[in-house]
């Protein structure tokens, strides 16, 4: 658990790592009391870029709760230690805490919803809230009233100095509240991928990013290496 409550950040949150120059792109501080979306495909890279967030988020001071649904505890820790984001001390000096669907292990958790787990008290502890995916913990057949519920609920969680950053696949959500969601973002980022020359280039799109405290690049170009992390494209930023 956290040790003590978040301290309100007013100017944003920083993310900056020396190995990459996203922050410089992307305009250099998360903003703070918002809500924060990373949209793609399945094999888009969201788990990834939501990765390197949390851990420029880590090493310049912010306090962060992960919740998984896609990896135990271990194996999203391991998965971290893989691209050269060791994150063990931070976990150990309660600087980031793990929640998953699966436990430590692989113990299921059924019936859990995206509402149920915004209940946890180590959410009012946190600088930053990670939900990876989110849109596999949306409640379903939602009318357009309880859409509208659904979205103030996430807006009550960032209202005290706090953030939201969810990692939506689009064919796993209802089109109404996606598009709700995607709406009532302060920062929207879709990635892209596709082939050219044979490889692989996968591409940042900053659909918004409102309360930027730096330039805003309109598309990143990027790639992770094992054990080096995330590394900026400088030849696809436009």
């Amino acid at each position: 658990m956290f040790d003590d409550a978040p301290k309100p950040v007013e100017d944003g949150y920083e993310f900056t790592l020396e190995q990459d120059s996203l922050a410089n792109a992307m305009g250099a501080r998360l903003p703070n009391r918002s809500l924060w979306m990373v949209q793609g495909e399945v094999g888009g890279g969201k788990s990834l870029v939501s990765q390197r967030l949390i851990f420029g988020l880590l090493e310049n001071g912010s306090k962060v709760l992960v919740i998984t649904t896609e990896l135990t505890t271990r194996g999203w820790i391991e998965q971290m230690e893989s691209i050269g984001y060791p994150v063990t001390e931070y976990i150990a000096n309660g600087r980031l805490l793990i929640f998953s669907r699966f436990g430590v292990i692989a113990e299921t958790k059924e019936g859990v919803d995206l509402f149920d787990v915004l209940e946890s008290e180590a959410i009012e502890k946190s600088d930053v809230v990670v939900v990876d995916s989110a849109s596999a913990l949306m409640p379903t057949g939602l009318d357009t009233s309880q859409q509208l519920i659904a979205l103030q609920k996430l807006r009550r969680v960032c209202s005290d100095s706090r953030s939201i950053l969810l990692t939506i696949d689009p064919s796993e959500m209802d089109e109404k509240l996606l598009h709700k969601l995607r709406s009532s973002c302060e920062v929207l980022l879709d990635l892209n991928a596709g082939f050219v020359g044979g490889e692989i280039k996968r591409t940042i799109v900053v659909t918004r990013f409102l309360r930027a405290a730096g330039p805003v690049q309109a598309s990143v170009g990027w790639r992770v290496e094992p054990y080096m992390g995330f590394i900026v494209d400088i030849t696809a930023v436009s």
